[in-house]
């Protein structure tokens, strides 16, 4: 953990200390040797109370990380670990707003704009993640060239330090460079801002309209609340981004561009969670192959 922290960033490293104190270590703390047959034991153990497969890939990064500092200081020598997760059906769909309930929404921050309602209107717009919302200052908002800035990302860590164990807002770049990005300011949401930005300070948090931020947790209870006001089923805070996402699919966006503005690291994790070709494609696409044969 030494070398690692040298390296990476501070949320990146507090997710590799938690993962080696409440998994690794209690686990494996007593190994001289780890076989794969171990690590596969321990994947269905972890599977078995609960944790996400998500979760269990995090914990098999950092234990092949140590393997691979193992060998290359040459206390050990490296062997690759493949494990198997049991098959299984994804039936998770993504939580999308309707169209309607989303102008529903929309229509309802607009008529009780405030500070933090406006930055769900940003998401809505622009689909930046919860973190990158309560990093935004005005400094990021760009109207001359009608641009919002994506440069940081805050977010609450868990610090272990020696026997002390505490937590810290922290505010840093995203975790990789695709996330650094130019986003344009859709018309409504430029009206909007038009309004507003004249009574602020561009060194103050757009959500609170201060120098003192919002953290995501406190931000996504008062989106419950609003929801709740709007009347229209729970969604997730998340949800906004892919409501974003899917709208611009829907509108006939090319993917590569819907990409890019996500932040996406690789065009097929946009390609793999929003692009699912309906009943009407499918059958025009075998029409046209049909076409071809005659």
């Amino acid at each position: 953990m030494d070398e690692k922290q040298k390296y990476v960033k501070k949320s990146t490293y507090s997710a590799y200390v938690l993962l080696l104190k409440n998994h690794i270590l209690p686990y494996f703390g007593n190994y001289e040797k780890i076989t794969e047959k171990d690590v596969q034991e321990f994947v269905l153990k972890k599977l078995d109370c609960g944790l996400s497969e998500k979760t269990i890939k995090d914990i098999l990064v950092v234990i092949n990380m140590i393997l691979k500092y193992g060998a290359k200081n040459k206390f050990i020598e490296f062997e690759k670990i493949e494990v198997k997760f049991p098959s299984k059906i994804n039936d998770k769909s993504l939580e999308v707003l309707s169209i309607n309930n989303q102008k529903k929404l929309m229509k309802y921050l607009k008529d009780n704009l405030n500070f933090k309602n406006l930055g769900i209107y940003i998401c809505l717009c622009t689909g930046i993640r919860i973190g990158e919302l309560c990093a935004l200052t005005w400094a990021d908002i760009d109207m001359k060239n009608a641009i919002i800035k994506i440069r940081k990302t805050l977010q609450r860590v868990y610090i272990i330090e020696n026997e002390t164990k505490y937590t810290k807002i922290i505010i840093d770049s995203p975790k990789t460079q695709n996330s650094l990005r130019d986003i344009p300011i859709a018309q409504d949401l430029y009206k909007i801002l038009k309004l507003v930005i004249y009574k602020t300070n561009i060194n103050n948090y757009i959500l609170t309209n201060t120098t003192a931020p919002t953290e995501p947790r406190t931000f996504r209870n008062y989106f419950k609340k609003i929801i709740d006001e709007v009347d229209i089923p729970q969604i997730k805070f998340h949800g906004l981004r892919h409501s974003f996402a899917t709208r611009c699919i829907e509108g006939k966006c090319d993917y590569k561009t819907v990409s890019v503005i996500l932040g996406h690291s690789n065009i097929s994790t946009t390609l793999n969670l929003y692009v699912h070709p309906n009943l009407e494609q499918k059958k025009r696409c075998i029409n046209q192959m049909s076409k071809m044969l005659k």
